[in-house]
């Protein structure tokens, strides 16, 4: 299976490297590590575009809920495996916003998965879907220029 996604379109970068407890028995990472992975970029995206500041990261007004997620597997990665972890934003509608994720082999630049989610701003209170503000579209675009908006007026 090839890439999908061309990295150029990426413009966060989080590098991870593959621990022994990261790996099974086949001696390759296994295959619920991607979704950590993703995870730790999503948030370090988060904190550095400003949408979540690191003060705030555990605010009742910063709820979001992983709603979707998939991962193709393109090659394995092993132990000790230097990778980087590519991600954006690449839609927002009304409450909801899409990820996605590229991760390569930091040294044979081989990529290794793709992936994507679906988030969802929630209300603290109601734990139901809440408009996200201008303020968060503004922040992404700070990062993400070519972001989809796809809002309903």
């Amino acid at each position: 299976m090839e890439p999908t996604k061309n990295k150029k379109d990426f413009h966060h970068l989080y590098k991870v490297k593959v621990k022994f407890n990261e790996v099974d028995m086949l001696q390759i990472v296994n295959n619920a590590v991607y979704l950590n992975y993703f995870e730790q970029a999503k948030i370090q995206y988060a904190i550095d575009s400003g949408f979540i500041p690191l003060e705030n990261i555990f605010s009742p007004n910063n709820v979001y809920y992983m709603v979707r997620n998939e991962v193709n597997y393109l090659k394995v990665a092993r132990f000790d495996d230097e990778l980087n972890i590519y991600t954006r934003i690449s839609y927002i509608k009304n409450s909801s916003f899409g990820f996605e994720h590229i991760v390569e082999n930091s040294k044979t630049k081989a990529i290794i998965a793709e992936g994507a989610g679906v988030s969802v701003h929630v209300d603290p209170l109601t734990r139901k879907s809440t408009p996200l503000t201008d303020d968060f579209i503004q922040k992404v675009k700070m990062i993400e220029p070519s972001v989809k908006i796809l809002r309903n007026k």
